[in-house]
């Protein structure tokens, strides 16, 4: 479910709130396939079935850039600001893999409000996100997300 912030004030107020996590994503090797082609990472243990079947993890695994990107779509569904005209993604701080990502397995986001700061035409949220990967011990990913609502 998606918590609405109506103003910046209120955003403000959330400042250290856990929000409800995203819906869960499948990971398919179709999305895997795209991520490659569109980023030209064509590395066997992403890609390769048969190969990545003696690999490692026995199976093939999603680029760990393919799970970071997945952040923008969860935390939209996870949270939006009416107030604010626009929405931009202003950068990371701290981001790191923990847990590989195999194929065919779910992730979801949660994501906690740490800090809204007066920028110049709106607000930057910094949010920590991390990816949740269904049945496993440890994150696939965490990240200190930045974003910047601006009016």
């Amino acid at each position: 479910m998606t918590t609405d912030f109506a103003d910046f004030d209120a955003l403000r107020a959330a400042v250290g709130t856990e929000l409800d996590p995203s819906d869960w994503i499948t990971i398919d090797q179709r999305r895997i396939d795209l991520f490659a082609e569109a980023t030209g990472d064509h590395q066997w243990i992403h890609v390769d079935a048969e190969r990545a079947a003696a690999g490692p993890y026995g199976t093939t695994i999603a680029h760990g850039f393919l799970t970071l990107s997945l952040i923008v779509p969860m935390t939209q569904q996870i949270m939006s600001v009416s107030a604010a005209k626009a929405g931009i993604n202003y950068g990371l701080d701290r981001v790191r893999f923990l847990t590989p990502v195999p194929v065919d397995s779910r992730i979801r986001a949660h994501l906690t409000l740490t800090e809204v700061t007066e920028v110049t035409g709106g607000v930057q949220v910094h949010r920590h996100v991390t990816v949740e990967l269904e049945n496993a011990d440890r994150p696939a990913c965490v990240a200190d997300s930045i974003a910047r609502c601006l009016l």
